[in-house]
């Protein structure tokens, strides 16, 4: 049975191009154009992940109160911001209502796809017994591959999709430097040098809020970043 995806965009024309290529992918697919019609179809039934922009008509944030009334009814729900604003506020903002990943439009429906395949694997593996995990340890840092969770002394680090793929790259040989090319190759994205640096910043600081001597990622300038044992 098709996954069950909705897509709250308030621009009509981008929300039918996206119900239409996401059904393609073999989902089912369902649209609304504000937040109010959302949330009255989410109380009957919740999707399976949701995709939202944050702007709705007349609600500039509406998008991130949509957010948080999700979260609030489930803790496991993938959500995905796919919008225009790609500040750091904005983004930070998103990720901390509890969002999974958080992509630019400019995101190509490939891009898309991959994120959507990534979170669902998440969500079964949850469900898989956690003996099946791959497990990479390195000091108080462990990375659980299949349920993409990062832990630094047992405390969940709460990284996106996109994130956990990079720290993933940086783990796996700690001390090789993995210059900017692959590190978009891992998490299936195509951005510029500064997008690259800005996902950094953004883990390192969830790192350090939690350990605030953290300093496991260098920066190596002009070739990349490695993770330094």
């Amino acid at each position: 049975m098709a996954r069950s995806i909705a897509i709250v965009e308030d621009e009509p024309l981008i929300r039918a191009n996206y119900v239409e290529a996401l059904n393609r992918f073999g989902y089912e697919t369902r649209g609304y154009g504000s937040r109010g019609e959302a949330s009255t179809a989410f109380a009957m039934r919740l999707p399976e992940l949701v995709i939202i922009d944050i702007g709705l008509g007349d609600e500039p944030e509406g998008g991130f109160d949509l957010c948080r009334e999700l979260r609030a009814k489930s803790a496991t729900l993938p959500i995905i911001f796919l919008t225009a604003r790609d500040s750091d506020f904005d983004v930070i903002s998103g990720l901390r209502l509890g969002a999974d990943d958080y992509l630019s439009k400019d995101t190509s429906l490939h891009q898309l796809a991959a994120r959507i395949a990534a979170l669902f694997r998440r969500i079964e593996s949850l469900k898989a017994p956690a003996s099946s995990e791959t497990v990479i340890e390195h000091g108080p840092l462990r990375l659980e591959s299949e349920r993409m969770r990062v832990t630094w002394n047992g405390v969940e680090i709460p990284l996106t999709v996109t994130e956990f793929w990079m720290v993933h790259t940086l783990v796996r040989f700690p001390g090789h430097v993995k210059n900017r090319d692959q590190l978009m190759r891992e998490a299936e994205l195509v951005v510029d040098d500064a997008t690259i640096t800005s996902h950094i910043k953004r883990i390192r600081k969830k790192f350090v809020a939690l350990a605030p001597d953290f300093d496991a990622i260098e920066t190596v300038h002009g070739v990349g970043y490695r993770w330094t044992p």
